[in-house]
């Protein structure tokens, strides 16, 4: 059932798998200030191994007491302070919002929770020196939300769009890489894309696979942006981005260099390693209500993980969201098309698609980055959770070399 399983490490809170991923997620969002080191701990330290009201509770109760220390800091005229706050808040709860299909009334605690995380984000946006722009990107007949974020300074600038994962939150792309590329010269675009976040809770937007017809929007968008420079855009894609990117990248030709965080070639292989071999036989064999069945009758601490994932889909039975999964494959007829220059990362311990990072990196025939990191650096796990300052500089050299900031930098 594990698909994160991280072991042999000194950075193991739970036994549970799952929970320990998060915490060092979580720890991993300090070097970007959004999450505190002791906030952090304290809350794991409340929190029983392996169970997920526990985890909702005990986040959503630092949240809360981290955004009264927010609003009470901007009440008294203290904006650095209360935007570092919400911030965090912000970041506490999207915490919560992950982990709501394995809690009682999860419909209830993901509205609750989502509008907390969306009130603390976006005010944290409002406080910033040079807030971001909103953007409702023409999509399909309505919009997508996002946020441009225009670098300091005058002229035209290299404009990073940022897509993320599965089950991320906007403001796990910023602060962080998004932060940090405003700062070495790039404008940056973010987005909540079919399935992701505001798209999925509020507007029920399931995901599709054919993510060229959410990028390619997106980049038309951006190029009607002031200070983007067409010739120098660039793209970055996390988790479960891994695969919509080079998806994209297949048909969408206008990126001048992209960083694939960490690389996808088939989703549906993460969901296969939830499956015992009597739920792989059931599936493999087509017995669609023995399948629903059998993962019905689950233990609710097993069956949420399928809930979970299930999600963002759409599909209205287990059987058939296995079936939706499958068509997420980057097939070498894909890969050929892909012409913009690209880094993989690859990490060790990849718990949820281990070994797909080098397969995709060996289908793609252009020009093209492996990067890998190890255990040794401290950069082991899912997208190398606690090593984001060792990622950024990798990233950003490679992004630099292809937008012409060398240079400056």
């Amino acid at each position: 059932m594990n698909m994160g399983t991280e072991t042999g490490t000194r950075s193991d809170f739970f036994t549970d798998a799952r929970m320990n991923g998060m915490t060092r997620a979580m720890l991993g969002r300090v070097y970007t200030g959004a999450a505190d080191t002791g906030e952090t701990l304290t809350t794991v330290d409340r929190i029983a191994d392996g169970d997920l009201e526990s985890w909702a509770a005990e986040w959503e109760a630092t949240a809360d007491r981290v955004a009264a220390i927010g609003d009470d800091c901007v009440a008294r005229g203290h904006r650095f302070s209360g935007r570092a706050a919400l911030l965090r808040a912000a970041t506490y709860y999207a915490a919560c919002v992950l982990v709501v299909d394995g809690c009682k009334e999860p419909e209830v605690l993901r509205t609750r929770m989502f509008a907390a995380y969306r009130r603390c984000w976006e005010q944290y946006l409002g406080l910033l020196d040079n807030p971001p722009e909103p953007l409702d990107i023409p999509y399909d007949g309505g919009t997508m939300p996002g946020w441009f974020f225009a670098a300091p300074g005058e002229g035209v600038k290299p404009t990073l769009v940022m897509v993320n994962g599965a089950d991320g939150a906007a403001s796990y792309l910023w602060p962080g890489y998004g932060s940090e590329a405003t700062l070495r010269g790039y404008n940056v675009v973010i987005f909540d894309g079919p399935g992701q976040q505001r798209m999925l809770f509020e507007r029920g937007v399931p995901f599709r696979p054919d993510w060229e017809n959410v990028v390619t929007p997106v980049v038309d968008a951006t190029l009607g942006l002031p200070g983007v420079d067409p010739e120098r855009l660039a793209l970055y894609a996390v988790s479960q981005g891994g695969y919509w990117a080079p998806r994209a990248l297949a048909f969408e030709h206008r990126f001048a260099a992209a960083v694939i965080d960490d690389g996808v070639v088939k989703v549906a292989e993460a969901w296969h390693a939830m499956l015992s071999p009597e739920l792989k036989e059931l599936l493999d064999s087509g017995e669609r209500d023995a399948f629903n069945a059998a993962i019905e009758a689950l233990p609710p601490r097993v069956r949420w993980m399928f809930d979970w994932r299930a999600n963002p889909y759409g599909r209205a039975t287990y059987y058939d969201t296995f079936v939706e999964a499958a068509r997420y494959e980057i097939t070498a007829e894909l890969a050929a098309r892909i012409t913009t220059p690209v880094l993989i990362a690859d990490p060790d311990q990849e718990g949820y698609f281990a070994g797909q990072p080098k397969r995709l990196f060996d289908m793609i025939p252009g020009k093209k980055e492996h990067v890998r990191f190890t255990e040794a650096e401290g950069a082991a796990g899912h997208c190398e959770p606690m090593a984001r300052s060792l990622a950024a500089q990798r990233f950003f050299d490679f992004l630099d070399d292809h937008v012409g900031l060398t240079a400056a930098h």
